[in-house]
């Protein structure tokens, strides 16, 4: 096969994903994994794994594909988003922050091989000034705009993600959903549990196992007829978060797809995406520890949505 996936056994639980991929089954030598890992043609369940991933451990089901023929990696193949240039709002000598725009991916994935990323578009960057790849920290969904960091190496990558696994930095989003929220402000908690198979979040039974929990404060800014403008503060970063979220108590975001659609009792709002902007982020700077804070203005889109929206009152 051009592009092998194997899947880990029960008895390989516990492996390196390095040494798995080195099998003579598999690439055969250590060095041709680390050169695959290194060339960002390894994906580990369908998420970009590198070089930084060398030493995770499998567990036994865990799903291991080799993209041989990634775009970048041979010859260059047409994607969407490629005229569009990367909107740097920070950056030094260990991270950078950029304002992506709606449409482009965070991070590269298999299943979307024709979508550029963001990650490329940095790592294009920082290969023209001799520099290596760029380090993941978090990432947002393709069709929500906004703010998102990158690492330089692999020691801010660790400091700043142990930030966010302390649930310290500032994340706060502005969406747009049908309804308006009673009360106009105040905390959603849900236990969640991500399906892998149908690739979405799903409310769990609160002493399920495999459920986590998602914790998130809301505002209402401005109330429209049949929706309304919500400031969101996320206090865990779950995928999909906000918008399960929303989902689940009747305001799913305007232009939802994945999580639904708007409800029947109200008409529908066009809009070509999930209404979702990751507008301020605030966190330490990984070497000095200064305070850093961002923001994001809104894209035009999103713009144009409020001035429709303002017009119906």
């Amino acid at each position: 096969m051009r592009n092998p996936e194997w899947m880990a056994l029960e008895d390989e639980a516990g492996a390196r994903l390095d040494k798995f991929l080195a099998a003579p089954d598999r690439l055969n030598s250590r060095a041709n994994a680390v050169r695959a890992l290194e060339r960002g043609k390894v994906y580990l369940n369908g998420e970009e794994a590198g070089l930084r991933d060398a030493a995770r451990r499998l567990a036994a089901g865990d799903v291991v594909r080799l993209w041989a023929d990634r775009p970048g990696s041979r010859s260059a193949r047409p994607r969407t988003g490629r005229s569009r240039d990367l909107d740097v709002v920070y950056e030094d000598d260990a991270l950078l922050v950029v304002n992506k725009p709606p449409g482009i991916l965070s991070v590269p994935l298999e299943r979307k091989p024709d979508v550029l990323s963001v990650y490329e578009q940095i790592e294009t960057r920082l290969r023209s000034h001799g520099k290596r790849r760029p380090f993941i920290v978090h990432r947002i969904d393709q069709h929500t705009s906004g703010l998102i960091v990158f690492a330089k190496d692999a020691e801010a990558q660790r400091r700043i993600r142990l930030q966010f696994a302390r649930r310290k930095p500032e994340r706060v989003y502005l969406a747009v959903v049908y309804g308006q929220p009673s009360p106009p402000e105040g905390r959603w908690h849900d236990r969640l549990v991500w399906d892998e198979k149908a690739l979405i979040q799903k409310a769990a039974h609160p002493r399920d196992p495999g459920g986590t929990d998602a914790v998130l404060t809301y505002r209402t800014l401005e109330a429209f007829p049949g929706s309304s403008l919500l400031e969101l503060h996320l206090r865990t970063g779950r995928r999909n978060q906000i918008r399960i979220q929303a989902r689940l108590r009747g305001h799913t975001l305007v232009g939802e797809q994945r999580y639904g659609h708007g409800p029947e009792d109200l008409p529908p709002i066009a809009f070509g995406r999930q209404a979702l902007h990751a507008y301020r982020l605030a966190f330490e700077h990984p070497s000095d520890r200064r305070a850093l804070r961002f923001e994001a203005p809104l894209p035009r889109d999103f713009v144009d949505l409020l001035a429709r929206l303002r017009k119906r009152r």
